[in-house]
């Protein structure tokens, strides 16, 4: 089987990113390391990108990759500097890592993430109702959790009487690249993601069902954009292609756009296909409006 992680994208590939960001229509204000949540380890911050203007703006979550043990939130910068161009509050955090803390770590902090947004929405120049999520590799993979999972499905981090009065960690929209959408079909004795889940299938089959957005689809579930390489030999092109029609069996709006000839790495920055996911959560957000 396929591997389901990716290395983050740095030196000349980022700086391609940003140079390419900045080709966008737009001006910002960028705030660097915020705190969203203090955990016993230490607090974990985001980066916001702040459009010119009054607002309220639609806000995107912007989540890196990097296998769940690696990378940083200014990975994709360069896509927050977009967003923010193009009239989204972007708002782009770290999370904590694997090995050290394993799943659902990485979904809780996104979820706090998302409750600090709605919190601060009004600091934040955030309409608390229009927000989405774009993720690349394994941040496509949790952004794509965010769209699927609610307060029922026990992911969010708090005593289920605090999580029905907090602040939803819904999105209204999704952008994932390169993203693992199911884990469940991952044989039994494969153990590549035990890092991240905390052994193989044998041994914890539930973890791999709890880190699967495709084992929560319901029909209110948020339009979902999917960008993925043709020749992806990290992620296969079936993750998004079996995630799509799940969504749309459920009645649920998807989309994907496969990047012709390019692998997973090259996916990831290519600008056609960061426009149309910016495109897609314009078209859901009412950016324009």
């Amino acid at each position: 089987m396929a591997a389901v992680f990716a290395k983050p994208p740095f030196g000349r590939e980022l700086r391609a990113e940003k140079q390419a960001a900045n080709t966008a229509a737009g001006e910002f204000k960028a705030t660097y390391g915020e705190t969203y949540v203090q955990r016993d380890s230490g607090p974990l911050k985001a980066d916001i990108y702040l459009p010119e203007g009054e607002g309220p703006f639609p806000g995107v979550l912007v989540v890196h990759g990097g296998a769940w043990r690696m990378g940083t939130r200014g990975q994709l910068s360069g896509v927050a500097q977009m967003l923010a161009k193009n009239g989204f509050t972007a708002v782009a955090i770290s999370y904590r890592l694997a090995p050290q803390y394993k799943f659902p770590a990485q979904i809780e902090d996104c979820k706090d993430a998302v409750r600090w947004m709605r919190s601060n929405a009004s600091r934040l120049k955030i309409d608390p109702q229009r927000i989405g999520g774009y993720g690349y590799s394994a941040g496509a993979h949790l952004v794509s959790l965010l769209g699927t999972t609610d307060v029922k499905d026990g992911l969010e981090g708090l005593p289920s009487e605090l999580a029905a009065n907090a602040p939803s960690t819904r999105l209204q929209c999704i952008a994932a690249g390169g993203a693992p959408c199911d884990l469940r079909p991952i044989p039994d004795d494969e153990d590549g993601l035990s890092f991240f889940l905390g052994g193989s299938p044998a041994t914890c089959r539930d973890q791999y069902r709890l880190a699967s957005p495709a084992a929560f689809i319901t029909p209110d579930d948020p339009p979902m954009f999917f960008f993925h390489g043709e020749t992806d030999a990290l992620v296969p092109l079936h993750s998004p292609e079996h995630m799509r029609a799940e969504l749309e069996k459920a009645g649920v709006e998807a989309q994907l756009y496969v990047v012709p000839s390019l692998g997973h790495m090259a996916a990831g920055l290519d600008r056609g296909a960061i426009e149309r996911a910016i495109v897609f959560l314009s078209e859901h957000l009412k950016a324009t409006e």
